[in-house]
């Protein structure tokens, strides 16, 4: 098992920044990739951002490509997301993942095994 705690989200002006945490706990050494996905009500959950966790790959959306940066620290078991010049259209809860299996896609979202309980993050106009 594999807990994951999301933090860092709030509301912040466009064109403003904010710095997501993930912090992993339990058998993180069978993680295979982690990701970040957000949602919106009415929506489906999207990919916004991936890691292997082996090759050190990243792989993004393109609404947020160039804008956002996913990173990890391996010896905190934590992953990142850094989100600057931030739109209202990026307004979500955002969720952290994590998956064993590695025969999918990263953005592919039923093959993460593990979720956190998601942060708000709201950027106003």
């Amino acid at each position: 098992q594999v807990q994951l705690v999301e933090s860092g989200g709030g509301l912040v002006q466009a064109g403003g920044s904010l710095r997501l945490s993930c912090a992993a706990s339990g058998r993180t050494d069978r993680s295979n990739a982690m990701g970040w996905f957000r949602q919106v009500p009415g929506k489906e959950r999207e990919f916004v951002a991936g890691i292997r966790w082996d090759a050190y790959n990243t792989y993004y959306a393109d609404s947020v490509k160039g804008r956002f940066t996913i990173s990890r620290d391996s010896a905190r078991n934590a992953m990142y997301l850094q989100m600057n010049s931030l739109k209202p259209e990026d307004t979500a809860v955002y969720y952290c993942a994590a998956r064993t299996r590695a025969d999918y896609a990263i953005n592919y979202s039923p093959s993460y095994d593990y979720w956190g309980q998601g942060t708000q993050v709201t950027v106003s106009s």
